[in-house]
């Protein structure tokens, strides 16, 4: 790897890369706040369009916001990593105008799999939902030219 570009000015290079090609991301109104090596902190209103029959935002809305942070922090080395496995556990409600912030947080890497804790909080670090993911390294790099 390139030393140069390595640590988290590829964490920050690999984030925006792919937060350009993730249209759902995007179209959610996602931020990425912060990525580092294995760690990703991504932002979201809930908006009306994310509300459920309940009144309450959709377990799914969530549920994106902790993947899309995992997904930023499995590919901050600019090796490319899709999901394997994901779970979720749902604390407290969220509702229409809270800001959700996912912090992704490598917890294990071994051969060609990794293990990452999302805790979902609101803007007050109230904590609405725990996320795990599990990702499977694929070939290739996440940025072109930019070598592993």
């Amino acid at each position: 790897m390139n030393t140069e570009f390595g640590g988290e000015s590829l964490a920050r290079a690999c984030a925006q890369a792919m937060y350009e090609r993730d249209a759902a991301s995007r179209a959610l109104g996602m931020a990425i706040d912060e990525a580092r090596p294995g760690y990703a902190r991504v932002s979201m209103r809930i908006t009306e369009s994310m509300v459920n029959g309940h009144a309450i935002a959709h377990g799914g809305m969530t549920f994106t916001l902790a993947d899309s942070a995992f997904a930023f922090a499995c590919n901050s080395r600019n090796e490319p990593n899709v999901a394997l496995q994901a779970s979720i556990s749902f604390i407290s409600a969220v509702r229409l105008g809270d800001v959700l912030v996912a912090e992704a947080q490598q917890r294990s890497s071994k051969a060609k799999t990794g293990v990452y804790d999302i805790t979902v909080t609101r803007g007050d670090g109230d904590v609405v939902a725990l996320f795990r993911g599990v990702c499977y390294r694929i070939r290739g790099t996440v940025l072109e030219g930019a070598g592993t």
